[in-house]
């Protein structure tokens, strides 16, 4: 099972999170999509692939009062973990996600792709790219 795990402020980074799982389903594999508040230690354990979604927040940094939280309390599980990040930002170019990425493989995260940032979440349009990111996940 993959385990889709994300936080949102404006719902732009839950869209995305809901579109990866569909492409993940559309390759035949079992997904659950999670609000990160709902996730427990078993969720990332059990996971065959973990995804992470967290938007940029201030200065290109992560949502501080859940995902730094859940991270921190995590982090031993995270060691050998296949793990994909996503998220979405308005401003900025992504450094947000590059320091994400290096924290996770600091942690000995496995990276099964390069993350998937878009700007906002446009309708009409960033529905494929999510869509193509979650069949990309699972091969």
């Amino acid at each position: 099972m993959i385990k889709v795990i994300y936080w949102s402020g404006t719902g732009n980074t839950k869209n995305m999170a809901e579109y990866i799982g569909q492409g993940i389903k559309e390759k035949g594999k079992e997904v659950d999509v999670l609000e990160i508040s709902n996730a427990t230690e078993n969720d990332i354990v059990s996971a065959e692939i973990l995804a992470l979604g967290c938007p940029a927040m201030g200065c290109e940094e992560l949502e501080d009062s859940e995902v730094i939280p859940f991270i921190e309390a995590n982090e031993a599980l995270m060691k050998d973990k296949k793990v994909v990040l996503f998220g979405s930002y308005g401003w900025g170019n992504g450094e947000w996600m590059e320091t994400w990425k290096e924290q996770m493989e600091s942690l000995g995260a496995k990276l099964v792709t390069d993350p998937l940032i878009v700007n906002e979440f446009t309708q009409g349009q960033d529905e494929e790219i999510c869509l193509g990111y979650g069949r990309q996940i699972v091969g």
